[in-house]
This record gives C-alpha cells, structure tokens and sequence, in this order.
C-alpha cells in the first residue's frame, strides 16, 4: 500500500503539471477550470489520496475509526489550497515573489490536511506529539509545494514531467511519513478493538479512499486527455 501511495501520488503531480500549462487563458487571466482540475490533481490525488492510501498501510495495534466529515473536509482543504497557489501563480508572468508567497501557502495547506486527516482519527487512547518532527514536517511540506509550483510552470517536456512527477511524490511521501513518525500511539483502554458507532472502520474506509481516490483520478485523467485533444487541434490549426 505504500508503493501504490506513492504511485498515485506521482501520477497526481504529473497531471498537476500537464494541466498547469493550459491555466492561463486567451485574454491572460486564469482558466478556472484548469485551475480546478490542476488542484484536483495535485490536492485530491497527489496529496490526499496518498495521505489516506498510506494510512492504511498504518497498524497501530487498536481499532482506529475515521469520522466521515473530518476526512472530506481535509480533501476539500487540498484541493482548494492547491487550486488556490497554482492560481495564484498562473494569474501573472512567473515571478520569485509570488512563489515565496504561493509556496508558504500551500505548504500550510499540506501540513493541515494531513493533521486534519489525522484529527479525523478516533480510538482507544490518543497521539502524543514530538514537536520537533511536526516542525520538520511543515518545513518539509513548505519546501515541497514551493518546488511542485516552480515545476509546474518551468517543465513542459513529457520526460521531464515524468521525473518531476517522481521528485514531487518523492517530497509529498517524505511529509507524510514524516508527520506520521511526530505522532506516538497511546492507550488509554482495555478494550484495543473495541468500535465506536457513526465511524468507517476497516472495510469501509478502505472503500470511501478507493472510490474517492477512483474518482479524482478518473477526472484527472479526463482533464489530460482532453488537454491533448485540444493541443493536437490547436496545432493543427496552425499548420492548416
């Protein structure tokens, strides 16, 4: 489950990247759309769908539930934020300054959907916090979402996004288990396995992850294709 995390955290970027290219419209304002569809990618799949893909490979020894609201609202945070900084940065001819400024943002962004994932969590005890490693995991993430930014708007070559894909899951990987490793597992209760209603244990949240990871992905990969279609025609156009 973590190869498979990791995976699909690389192909969240690559479409991040190819729909980065399209993000700027006739007129010189941002194509929403694009926008959307780059933060689905980046947020939905690259980063939250690899956040939850790898809390399954998790096993903490108890029973661990997952509230429903919790977990869609830290999608809904990655997805915004990331549309939100590849935006920002589309909005106007690259600049360093608007890169310090998206960066931050969207590494804050990161770190609190992976801390919202994990408040989302409930068992039998509690998480004791190294602070140290926290900080460490949001300087990661910072540093990583800076770089998925400068990537997307300096890379165009397929090969070339290919490996940033890489480089990208690599760094959103190394956030993730990172702030995993912040957190110790303290019991509090007798009963390990015991389960609380009106939470997706098990099965269930393996499914809620899947269908949400399908979906996203789905749609990515739609975005992609329809990017090809209408560069091949615009090209074509110009031949003509």
């Amino acid at each position: 489950m973590v190869a498979v995390s990791f995976l699909i955290s690389a192909f969240g970027a690559y479409a991040a990247l190819a729909a980065s290219t399209l993000m700027r419209s006739e007129r010189g304002g941002v194509n929403r759309l694009n926008a959307a569809f780059a933060g689905v990618a980046l947020g939905g799949v690259g980063i939250w769908s690899m956040h939850f893909l790898g809390m399954l490979a998790w096993n903490p020894g108890m029973a661990v539930g997952y509230g429903l609201g919790g977990t869609l609202l830290s999608l809904v945070v990655a997805v915004g934020v990331s549309a939100f900084a590849l935006g920002y940065m589309a909005s106007a001819r690259f600049s360093y300054r608007r890169l310090a400024v998206a960066g931050p943002v969207a590494g804050a962004g990161v770190s609190l959907m992976h801390f919202m994932g994990m408040g989302s969590m409930s068992f039998g005890g509690f998480l004791s916090w190294n602070w140290a490693v926290v900080a460490a995991a949001v300087l990661i993430a910072v540093a990583a979402a800076t770089a998925a930014l400068w990537l997307a708007f300096h890379v165009r070559r397929t090969l070339d996004r290919v490996a940033a894909a890489f480089v990208m899951a690599a760094a959103v990987c190394s956030m993730h288990y990172t702030g995993m490793a912040a957190a110790d597992v303290v019991c509090t209760t007798a009963n390990r396995f015991e389960r609380l209603s009106g939470l997706l244990y098990g099965d269930e949240f393996r499914v809620l992850v899947i269908v949400v990871a399908l979906g996203a992905a789905i749609i990515v990969a739609f975005d992609v294709f329809m990017q090809r279609v209408t560069t091949s025609g615009t090209a074509a156009a110009a031949r003509s």
